[in-house]
């Protein structure tokens, strides 16, 4: 199956039948109040075999490594402002790469300058037209 590179979360969770209605629980840190988020249920693959968690299946096939590299260069639309004001974006799995000089919209080509296990940091080579 494959997997754009929009993709901002990936969980399993239960769909549960509420007033009429069906419903699956997102953690909270994956999404902000009031934006509007594309939603694909996938089937759970059967099997007779007891579900492994995440965490299981993460030890299984060893550590996951960052989408990104040093000096690879990528256009990207800064989704928010972290605490201390930089941009922030995130790619392929939900990764986020840290961008300084950035405002939340804005559309800029970056080049990876520091990756570590959980983020990125990358510094603009060029600020791109929204519609290029």
């Amino acid at each position: 199956m494959e997997i754009p590179d929009q993709l901002r979360c990936l969980f399993t969770g239960t769909v549960e039948e509420r007033n009429k209605s069906y419903v699956v629980e997102v953690p909270q840190n994956e999404v902000q109040p009031g934006e509007t988020y594309r939603v694909a249920l996938l089937p759970a693959p059967s099997t007779s075999e007891p579900e492994q968690s995440e965490g299981d299946l993460q030890s299984e096939r060893g550590p996951v490594e960052p989408p990104v590299a040093e000096g690879e260069q990528r256009t990207v639309e800064i989704e928010d402002i972290g605490e201390q004001g930089d941009g922030i974006t995130r790619v392929e799995r939900g990764f986020v790469v840290i961008v300084p000089d950035t405002e939340q919209g804005e559309r800029v080509t970056i080049e990876i300058t520091d990756v570590r296990e959980n983020v990125a940091f990358a510094d603009v080579i060029e600020r791109v037209d929204y519609y290029e």
